[in-house]
């Protein structure tokens, strides 16, 4: 599916919130045995401690995200080092090291891949809304091909959630904020038989936003409804193995997202709507100037199976997910009070997934993981478009192009670690994958026409060595391969009768190198890694004269970086954490590059497009989009004793340098900018009550977290200003 005049329909999540995360009874960390507060990830497919795992990998528990007030998804880029969260029309865009998404279309899929309890969220439209058990966030460096699911060539991200238990518990938390933001969320678990556990979490959020239109005076533009419902059972099956069943229902109204202000491009000069007159539209980021609203709504319905046996010499695990989702988008692309031109895309997608996973058993000299993925994918999408003036149609909205996009992946795959001496250890992989997608594309009507399909194999290798000096310390070099799928372009490439076709898009290769080190004990923990990215066929967005998002290759780009991220637990009750990332990212080769000039026209009221896409231009050693040169982050969580329980203190602040929307390295900038959060907590003495104030974005610092271009104007979307709340907790 591609979403006309965005930035780029992005990643798979449009947000899962950590609200209860700052809870440490339900959100820690996992410690291992020994009790000396080693991390425990699960990076490699199995349970291994993070020195041990030769991957840079932020783990996050409860302090960490509770500093930043990770209330959703995006907000753990405060605290991970070279990764980056944009926005456009309503879904995230995740960068990590300079490989992202900047535009998904059907049969695609985003290069940072999202799993949540080991399951895929296979595509652009995929909304894990807001989840309360969480019990850790993992986020993988670099391309993660080998072990984890489709398209990973930037990395993971990986989010643990709490499976049913017959233990009874519960939790419930209210949080209340400006503008009226109310986030309520409950979870209960229990036993109903001996073996058999169920558990049953609910979720609702309203605000009433920061937007005001000036068409109408709403001050409510903003206004944004939310729901999810999330009920499991498990069963024992065996002496040590279990079956978990879940169903998930997600229903999100919200219109910020495709509701976007007009916008002045400093290299350009224009910008602000081309045939709206002074007064109809608004630059103001709190404010908006639409004749018509923007709506996004979604509605999703998830069906999962885990199934864990031991077989003895290994143990094997299932995961099966069915999903379905439907999307109504409608946005006002001129940006203005005047009614020219509104776009609304209603898509319908189904998902099927099957892995089965073995994994060797602890200890030994060997340690291996194999195994197999199956995914299926159906995406149907329909354009309608509402102008005005000799554009209209009297008969209502004007069916444009659309697409029904069947994608079908097969892949095997397997990973092995073997241990050459109590130091020295070696790790071989590979998976194999075969991807193959086929369309039928709608021209202006609901005939469809099947365009040529497409098919790739590819084979991606992983090679690691890495050497253990002591017991918490550990180097590493790697070698890993990444890859994306080959996709159709449905498109501004697709052709109109009598030859229905649209452009085939090569896939992504990446050839990743790494080397780092890692230490960690109860005081410090310490990881340091330098990359280096070859990156060819890059697919890229771009925008044809009409606002039509088109799709091409980059030829190649190079990048290289250095990452760090430290925590320090000097005195008891205090923590301080630190992160930083340098990257170097350039298109070293790309042709026919989607440069945004002037069309020529004297008067840009008059022209029929204000600006267009520069024919023929190559771009050599540019910045890559939405690619900052450094971000950094400083955290810190105090905790004392107070009227018999405990206070928590908690503080982040985030800095990301210059980075550009656009390709070109020029275009759509945005300036570097820090954000500061804050946390006070109390818990009361049972531990079963918690009261807390939070703050975001203190500095009240306002910064663009996406751009439309198309051929009415530039759009802009906002982040929000400060906003503080108060929470309340209760768990049994």
């Amino acid at each position: 599916m591609n979403l006309r005049g965005t930035n780029g329909a992005s990643m798979a999540v449009l947000a899962i919130s950590l609200l209860i995360v700052p809870d440490t009874a339900f959100a820690q960390v996992e410690e291992d045995s020994s009790g000396n507060g080693e991390i425990v990830v699960t990076a490699q497919r199995r349970a291994e401690r993070s020195v041990d795992v030769p991957i840079t990998v932020t783990t996050l528990g409860a302090d960490q995200l509770a500093t930043a007030n990770a209330r959703d998804l995006v907000d753990i880029a405060k605290v991970t080092p070279s990764l980056r969260f944009d926005s456009a029309a309503g879904f995230t865009q995740p960068t990590i090291r300079g490989i992202g998404t900047s535009v998904v279309t059907s049969g695609g899929g985003a290069n940072v891949g999202i799993y949540v309890d080991g399951f895929y969220s296979p595509n652009p439209l995929a909304s894990n809304s807001q989840l309360m058990n969480v019990q850790s966030v993992q986020v993988l460096k670099g391309p993660q091909g080998t072990l984890f699911g489709r398209n990973t060539t930037g990395g993971a991200i990986l989010i643990q959630t709490a499976e049913p238990s017959e233990e009874p518990g519960g939790k419930f938390k209210a949080s209340f904020g400006r503008f009226n933001d109310l986030l309520s969320q409950g979870y209960v678990t229990g036993g109903i038989a001996p073996g058999v556990a169920v558990d049953l979490e609910g979720m609702y959020r309203y605000g009433e936003g920061f937007l005001t239109n000036i068409a109408n005076g709403d001050g409510h533009a903003g206004q944004y409804d939310s729901y999810s419902l999330r009920a499991g059972l498990k069963v024992n099956v065996g002496e040590r193995g279990s079956l978990v069943l879940r169903y998930m229902r997600v229903k999100l109204d919200d219109p910020r997202p495709v509701s976007s202000n007009a916008y002045v491009d400093p290299v350009l000069g224009i910008g602000a709507p081309f045939f709206a007159p002074p007064g109809t539209f608004t630059t103001d980021p709190d404010l908006v100037a639409k004749d018509q609203p923007g709506i996004f709504r979604s509605k999703s319905d998830t069906f999962q199976g885990t199934l864990k046996l031991d077989l003895g010499l290994a143990d094997f695990t299932s995961y099966t997910q069915y999903r379905t989702e439907k999307v109504n988008q409608s946005q006002d692309l001129d940006v203005s009070a005047v009614p020219l031109f509104q776009i609304g895309i209603p898509v319908n997608d189904k998902t099927f997934s099957q892995e089965i996973l073995l994994n060797s058993k602890p200890g030994g000299a060997l340690q291996w993981t194999a195994g197999l993925f199956y995914f299926s994918n159906k995406d149907t999408f329909q354009t309608y478009a509402d102008t005005a003036g000799a554009f209209r149609d009297p008969d209502g909205p004007t069916r444009l192009g659309g697409s029904s996009t069947t994608t079908k992946s097969y892949a095997a795959f397997a990973d092995a670690t073997y241990e050459l001496s109590p130091k020295l250890f070696v790790t071989a992989g590979a998976r194999y994958a075969h991807d193959a997608v086929s369309d039928a594309y709608y021209d202006v009507g609901t005939t469809k026409n099947p365009v040529p399909s497409i098919k790739a194999k590819k084979l991606t290798p992983r090679l690691v060595i890495r050497y253990k000096p002591t017991e918490q310390s550990s180097i590493y070099a790697s070698y890993t391969q990444g890859y994306k799928a080959a996709v159709i372009d449905v498109g501004g490439s697709c052709q109109n009768p009598p030859a229905f076709s649209c452009n085939q898009i090569k896939p992504e290769n990446v050839n990743a190198y790494e080397v780092g080190a890692k230490f960690g004990n109860r005081v410090l923990t310490l990881e340091t890694a330098g990359f280096y990215y070859d990156y060819k066929n890059l697919q890229v967005s771009s925008y044809l004269a009409d606002g039509r998002a088109n799709i091409t290759n980059a030829a190649s780009s190079e990048i290289y970086g250095l990452e760090g991220s430290v925590r320090l637990r000097l005195v008891e009750g205090l923590e301080l954490n630190a992160g930083a990332s340098w990257t170097h990212a350039r298109y070293k080769n790309f042709d026919n590059a989607p440069v945004y000039v002037r069309s020529g026209c004297a008067d840009p009221s008059t022209c029929p497009f204000s600006f267009v896409i520069a024919s023929g231009t190559t771009l050599r050693n540019v910045t890559m989009q939405r690619t900052p040169e450094f971000t950094g982050s400083l955290g810190a969580v105090y905790k004392t004793g107070l009227a018999g329980g405990e206070l928590a203190l908690s503080g982040n602040l985030y800095y990301t340098s210059k980075f550009f929307f656009g390709p070109s390295g020029v275009q759509f900038p945005q300036k570097g900018y820090e954000v500061a959060s804050a946390r006070i907590q109390w818990t009361d003495p049972s531990d079963a009550v918690t009261v807390a104030l939070w703050g975001d974005n203190l500095t009240n610092k306002r910064y663009l977290t996406s751009m439309q271009y198309n051929s009415f104007g530039l759009g802009a979307n906002w982040n929000a200003p400060v906003t503080y709340g108060v929470e309340l907790g209760f768990s049994f």
